[in-house]
């Protein structure tokens, strides 16, 4: 039940900010959701949009019931948003937030007194909540994927919705072991309802396969997901004994764990900015073009995205095509306009293991090396090696493509570039990636 995010600027063209995914800038032109290219993403955000505003005005002119306990609920999921979090992945996360709203959903006593609010009032609580959390963020430039938060607030009002009439129909008013149970399994069901809903919108967004973004999802959401099911289901139990006072007691764990994502995060973000900063290096020392390393990776994550590589080789894939070119210093000249595609294949060759080889200096990419290693083979390998990795033939396609065409966005100088790769296909370069490339570009 995590929420994606890209925000920001992304030095290499990346899913949103910072390098990692490097090519989904060419997904991520920002245009209002009404007039987007992206119907999933903008029916979604309408339509919880439109129950969240019915639900504020229902709730405001039937009454809030028991508004001590709405406004403390509110201030925890306003403070969870405010505090929401960017996992590897550019994923968004609000663990407090969601939890939060996942608690108010199942709260059905407080200290041995029942409470009465019905799903209309969680949807309004939840999303007043959310709304007063982003307010800072969105003053300060920070706005969130709105599709993000419609998710989130989604969550709250599918779990209200199946909840609440349910626990009213079993007269569940204390905690028992039947109603343990049927708050995990509905709050199973409402994160696989969520996984699918995210692997749909990333499909949409970086025209991807369905299936392959839905396996991504679900491993990258897996671990907050538990984290912030289990929580919000400890809160509503805990509220039935002790009151208000177990709403802070136990956000108070998922708060040391969301620390814990942070750090994480800054670190892989870290580590993302270092890699980016190497693939700087060639263009600096005035060996390739200026923007050829991230153009190269912006192709090669498209290309990669059309043949639904999963997000993990994804990542593998731009590393390598960022670094694609490192080899070039250690020559004693650069080649002219740092196109390797022109130069001869042992120069080629020996560009590429040399990049591999510095790659390998770092002791924890050798799959990303390995594929720079292997760029520059034919398609029928070399030697005993065999057909190149996947990923090494699209960097191969890509870089050739940018060698030749360079930034510049002349149609019929792309069109005959293509075909004269289509002419070397089956030799040198994967008819699939060049077929690939071709439904890239024709997207723009």
């Amino acid at each position: 039940m995590t929420q994606q995010q890209s925000d920001g600027p992304a030095p290499a063209g990346s899913e949103g900010g910072g390098p990692e995914g490097g090519a989904l800038e060419l997904q991520r032109r920002r245009e209002p959701f009404w007039r987007t290219s992206r119907p999933l993403r903008a029916l979604l955000v309408a339509g919880v949009g439109a129950a969240s505003l019915t639900a504020l005005v229902g709730t405001a002119v039937n009454g809030v019931v028991d508004p001590e306990v709405a406004l403390a609920f509110c201030l925890v999921i306003a403070a969870g948003e405010l505090a929401r979090i960017t996992l590897p992945g550019h994923r968004e996360s609000a663990p407090i937030a969601l939890s939060g709203a996942i608690a108010y959903a199942y709260l059905i006593s407080l200290g041995g007194e029942p409470v009465h609010h019905g799903v209309g009032q969680v949807v309004a609580v939840v999303a007043l909540g959310v709304a007063l959390g982003e307010l800072p963020h969105v003053a300060v430039g920070r706005s969130p994927r709105v599709e993000g938060v419609a998710r989130r607030v989604l969550t709250a009002l599918l779990l209200a919705a199946a909840f609440r009439p349910l626990a009213d129909h079993l007269s569940l008013t204390e905690p028992s072991i039947l109603l343990a149970v049927i708050m995990t399994g509905l709050v199973v069901v409402a994160w696989l309802v969520d996984v699918v809903i995210s692997a749909l919108l990333r499909a949409e967004r970086l025209r991807t396969r369905p299936w392959v973004a839905a396996r991504d999802e679900a491993r990258a959401q897996l671990p907050t997901g538990v984290a912030i099911a289990s929580s919000g289901v400890l809160i509503a139990l805990a509220c039935t004994i002790t009151g208000l006072v177990g709403l802070l007691v136990f956000s108070a764990p998922l708060l040391v764990s969301q620390v814990a994502f942070r750090r994480h995060a800054e670190v892989r973000r870290t580590y993302l900015e270092t890699v980016w900063a190497l693939s700087r290096v060639t263009e600096v020392g005035g060996y390739v073009e200026n923007g050829h390393s991230r153009r190269v990776s912006r192709l090669a994550h498209g290309i990669a995205c059309e043949l639904g590589l999963a997000e993990r080789e994804l990542l593998a894939l731009e590393y390598a095509a960022l670094m694609h070119d490192i080899g070039q210093l250690s020559l004693r000249e650069p080649i002219a306009g740092g196109a390797t595609v022109l130069s001869s294949p042992r120069e080629q060759r020996r560009i590429a293991e040399l990049g591999s080889a510095i790659i390998r200096e770092t002791g924890v990419l050798d799959n990303v090396a390995e594929l720079v290693r292997r760029q520059c083979e034919p398609l029928g390998g070399d030697g005993d090696e065999g057909v190149p990795p996947l990923g090494s033939r699209i960097i191969k396609v890509a870089n050739a493509f940018d060698d030749l065409v360079g930034d510049t966005r002349e149609d019929e100088r792309r069109t005959a570039v293509i075909e004269r790769l289509r002419m070397d296909t089956g030799s040198e370069y994967d008819p699939r990636v060049v077929d690939a490339l071709g439904r890239v570009l024709a997207r723009g």
